[in-house]
């Protein structure tokens, strides 16, 4: 019990530190960066620091079979590298809010996916967790009363993010039989910054370097990344994938607040709403009985 209880914390401050990604982005913004060389100096950061800690301490740890590859290509290109991709595509296409709501769709493909592959049970706990969260989530991003005309294309690229979000869980889940937290991470976003640098104008990125910037893409990269990312793969090696992505719901509610504290962003009565469904999604994914015999959740 124990231990599920630290593997659920391990994911809640992963999302929370995802929630505070708006303040490191608006800075970069700010300093000329389009949000595709953002999300290459994200992986980029994140990779070469991971590679500096496991050459100095467990050189191991950066060895993987070569028939093990499909693993990072899942998780870095049709993970990370696409829904990045389709993520901020979809800002372009439809609200601010509709696409943060079409990506958090992701725990539902989790969830799907994971009894297709991991034959994990899909509980009426489970069930009501997400759609407590997914309202949540639609309360927060402001979604009730701005929904206006709808762009068909750009809810499909939209639902195409929360898919390839929701498949760093389920990719993530298999290389957790062989290969460590701190592996997974690593060439996953190896994998991804390579597959993002034909697209980044890397003397850009380096000129907003050296005109301040950073010292904000070290913390995207090591605060925002790679710190979340170990601490999510180590909670997602201890709990169900399906859980997990559920629980990461708190990112929105996390940003929700920031953007209220820290830029003056409105937070109404739905919006406070919305983030007490969310907690209540975490709650009721952490309260599960564990002495029911045939493993059911009441």
């Amino acid at each position: 019990m124990r231990n599920s209880g630290s593997a659920a914390l391990c994911v809640i401050v992963a999302a929370s530190l995802w929630g505070l990604i708006g303040i490191f982005t608006r800075s970069l913004t700010d300093a000329g960066l389009s949000a595709m060389q953002i999300t290459e100096v994200r992986c980029s950061v994140t990779a070469f620091c991971i590679f500096v800690i496991l050459a100095v301490f467990d050189r191991k740890l950066l060895r993987i079979s070569p028939k093990d590859i499909w693993m990072f290509l899942g998780t870095g290109i049709l993970s990370i590298a696409m829904f990045n991709v389709l993520y901020f595509t979809a800002t372009t296409m439809v609200t601010l809010s509709m696409a943060a709501v079409l990506l958090y769709t992701a725990p539902c493909f989790v969830m799907v996916m994971s009894v297709i592959f991991f034959k994990e049970r899909i509980t009426r706990r489970k069930v009501l967790a997400l759609i407590a969260a997914f309202c949540g989530c639609a309360l927060t991003a402001g979604v009730l009363g701005g929904l206006g005309s709808i762009n068909a294309l750009g809810i499909a690229v939209g639902v195409g993010s929360g898919f390839g979000y929701a498949l760093y869980s389920i990719f993530g889940k298999v290389a957790l039989k062989k290969y460590h937290p701190f592996t997974i991470t690593f060439y996953t976003f190896l994998v991804a910054a390579v597959a993002l640098l034909p697209f980044s104008d890397v003397t850009e990125i380096a000129s907003a370097a050296s005109s301040g910037s950073a010292t904000m893409m070290l913390a995207l990269g090591v605060l925002i990344t790679l710190v979340p990312y170990f601490l999510y793969t180590y909670g997602l090696n201890r709990m169900d994938a399906g859980k997990a992505a559920v629980i990461a719901f708190v990112e929105p509610m996390v940003a929700t607040v920031v953007g209220f504290v820290l830029f003056g962003e409105e937070l109404g009565m739905a919006e406070i709403l919305g983030i007490a469904l969310i907690l209540m999604s975490v709650v009721l994914l952490n309260c599960e009985s564990d002495g029911n015999p045939d493993g059911s959740n009441r």
